[in-house]
């Protein structure tokens, strides 16, 4: 199985090369596609220095999501968002999970925001209990099967909350994963 990892963009010159770096080399990912909703930063040539295909769609994370998947290659499509790092081994930490739970659809990741102040481990301990209740959105990297992806009829191309109207019809369609280590 391969995956195809794709990150929808709006100006994102400050965040992107340190998750296109984090996915580099790994043999893993079969493509990563970055789906652009008119940056007039140096977000497009930081994607296309870094070997990314690049899409350019109309402005809305649905929207630029929906175009990404229908471009997508792998067996997989993982929903990473451009100010999000996947730790090392993330991709190999999907498929080993998809591997060991063959009727999952798909998951997501623990998140861990940076800093060392109150607020960023209040904020990990809250995602943390959000997915405990099976409640996460766009921000905890979901992943899905293509296959299911495709049953599932894909994302909705709406401006907002695509993520959480995704996920609740992921968990429905079988047992989600989290995978726990790493984190992003």
């Amino acid at each position: 199985m391969k995956i195809s990892v794709i990150i929808p963009t709006l100006n994102e010159e400050a965040c992107l090369p340190s998750v296109l770096s984090a996915l580099g080399g790994d043999e893993f990912v079969a493509e990563v596609i970055i789906c652009d909703g008119g940056s007039v930063d140096a977000t497009l040539a930081l994607a296309r220095d870094a070997g990314a295909q690049v899409i350019e769609t109309d402005l809305g994370r649905g929207q630029q999501l929906c175009a990404g998947a229908a471009k997508a290659s792998g067996d997989v499509l993982w929903f990473l968002h451009a100010d999000t790092v996947p730790g090392a081994g993330a991709p190999k930490a999907i498929l080993h999970s998809l591997e060991q739970s063959p009727r999952s659809p798909g998951g997501n990741f623990r998140v861990e925001f940076e800093g060392d102040s109150e607020f960023s481990e209040w904020l990990t301990g809250f995602y943390a209990w959000l997915r405990s209740i099976g409640v996460y959105y766009g921000d905890s990297a979901v992943f899905v099967r293509r296959k299911a992806y495709e049953k599932m009829g894909g994302l909705l191309a709406t401006a907002l909350m695509e993520d959480y109207e995704f996920t609740r019809r992921l968990e429905r369609a079988g047992p989600t994963l989290n995978i726990d280590h790493p984190a992003v």
